[in-house]
């Protein structure tokens, strides 16, 4: 599977039309108009590189030369690390009684060999930096409050010792020592970023951290931790909640449960196409929103076309990017949570975009099929032109309101995000078998025959896809099924030769699109 396979799920028009392929005008030479595979065949857009600020923009686009890899990677990955500095730290409020937390959950589809790990390390590294840093800066104060525990305690334990019934004095002496040792709690260390791990771990990690914690990761592991790896069933309420920041509670074995006021989680992911589809087979996935939480992003691989002898990234532009984003960890960190307002233009063109997003809802609008993730579309503009805002600013001036400008930019980017949604749900509802057929369909296209036997097609088409000639058979089912191509009826058998190879004819509108 790859993600140039992947594409967009088809309009309601589009539907329509697949429901009556025998009208007037759909009938060629004898042969029903072909159904689409899977809806609307378009491009999905490239990560818009230039709504990002200046020295993020400039990180993303050395890193996606130097790599020789889509921008959407470096893109993706870099929102992944502003949402790790902002979560639970900075919340947007659009107008009164609406604000949103700026933590996102990302994903982007990438076959085996596209180099990510390389992209992760360069936008991902400087968090895992600024980490260790916040760390040490912690340490003598988790030093201290170690030793006053110590002390405590063993003040406690020595009043306890001397405590008599005699006296209740010393009694509540003692008690009141204990409740101070219990009192004095140790910090645990500052933890930012995580990379495999199970909901219950995060859920205590979160609690230890004050409520926020990133998972970032190169690999998919996570998606099948939610699935259930370990226990079998589906545990995903930590994400629900921690998308939103919500309530969470958290059991811990042989210990008091925690509480989190408000839980904020990230996720940045480098998955294989797969793990797209692995996602929407999560039970009640969907149903409970966690698909509709994520941002999506299905590039199209650069493996075979990329550039050997390229530049590097330029050492001022990758001391800029790690400077400035561990500037916003290292301020962040120590911070309450902060709301920033959008200014009154910004929440303006908000109505207008929820104006123009609502129809789109109905039962018939664009985006029913889709409406776990287009219902939250407005928020996530949102979450965005909150991200930009911070990145755009220096650090004395978060105060300042979301401007209409940068909400457009962050309108920009949803916009990306929306258009790439649709083309991932499209995928979710695909089998490997559609696939197939779509890399059959595009040979055809290519060589434009006006028949082939399926030992020509297995002889000609790429042999790392299908590894025998009985594995292009369901494929071609699904093609004929979708009048794409017909089957010949089998010659009558002479002697005891092998067994000629099924014969099928093209529709003439594929034969028709090469001239």
């Amino acid at each position: 599977m790859n993600a140039t396979n992947m594409q967009p799920h088809d309009s309601g028009a589009a539907r329509v039309l697949r429901a009556v392929p025998d009208q007037p005008g759909h009938v060629i030479d004898g042969w029903e108009q072909p159904v689409p595979l899977s809806g609307a065949h378009r491009a999905l857009p490239p990560f818009p590189v230039s709504v990002m600020p200046d020295w993020v923009a400039d990180m993303v686009s050395a890193v996606t030369e130097f790599t020789q890899t889509p921008a959407d990677l470096a893109g993706c990955v870099a929102l992944s690390a502003l949402s790790t500095a902002a979560a639970g730290r900075i919340n947007v409020r659009i107008r009164p009684g609406w604000a949103q937390p700026v933590n996102l959950f990302l994903a982007v589809a990438l076959p085996p060999g596209s180099r990510k790990s390389d992209v992760f390390a360069a936008m991902a590294g400087p968090i895992r930096a600024a980490q260790a840093e916040l760390v040490e800066l912690a340490l003598p104060h988790i030093e201290e409050s170690r030793i006053q525990k110590a002390v405590a305690e063993r003040e406690a334990d020595k009043l306890e010792k001397t405590a008599s019934t005699a006296d209740p004095t010393s009694i509540g002496m003692a008690g009141d020592a204990a409740l101070r040792a219990r009192e004095i709690a140790i910090p645990a260390q500052p933890r930012l970023v995580v990379d495999d791990i199970t909901a219950e771990k995060a859920a205590t990690i979160m609690s230890e951290q004050g409520g926020r914690l990133a998972v970032l990761a190169p690999e998919g592991g996570i998606v099948a931790n939610i699935a259930g790896r370990y226990s079998g069933t589906p545990n995903y309420e930590v994400f629900l909640r921690g998308h939103a920041g919500e309530y969470l509670e958290v059991d811990r074995q042989g210990r008091e449960s925690d509480f989190i006021e408000h839980a904020y989680l990230t996720l940045g992911l480098v998955v294989q196409p797969q793990i797209i589809r692995d996602l929407g087979q999560i039970k009640a996935a969907k149903e409970r929103g966690l698909l509709g939480r994520f941002l999506y992003s299905l590039p199209v691989s650069t493996v075979g076309h990329r550039a050997i002898r390229v530049p590097e990234v330029p050492e001022h532009i990758s001391a800029t990017y790690r400077r400035r984003l561990a500037e916003l960890v290292l301020h962040l960190a120590p911070r309450d949570l902060t709301t920033i307002d959008f200014s009154r233009e910004a929440d303006e063109d908000m109505f207008a975009l929820q104006t123009e997003l609502e129809p789109q809802l109905a039962p018939r609008g664009d985006l029913h099929h889709i409406t776990d993730w287009a219902a939250k579309y407005a928020g996530t503009v949102a979450r965005l032109a909150g991200l930009l805002h911070l990145a755009d600013r220096p650090t004395d001036q978060w105060a300042t309101e979301i401007t209409s400008d940068t909400f457009r930019r962050a309108r920009t980017l949803g916009s990306y995000y929306l258009t790439h949604a649709l083309g991932a749900f499209d995928y979710m509802g695909n089998d490997e078998a559609t696939d197939d057929a779509r890399a059959v369909l595009t040979w055809i296209e290519r060589h434009g025959p006006v028949s082939f036997t399926v030992r020509e097609l297995f002889t000609s088409i790429t042999r790392g896809r299908f590894r025998k000639v009985a594995d292009l058979l369901p494929a071609l089912d699904l093609l004929e099924q979708h009048f794409h191509v017909q089957r010949a009826p089998d010659p009558e058998r002479s002697g005891r030769g092998r067994k000629p190879s099924p014969t099928y004819f093209v529709h003439p509108a594929h034969r028709q699109a090469t001239r």
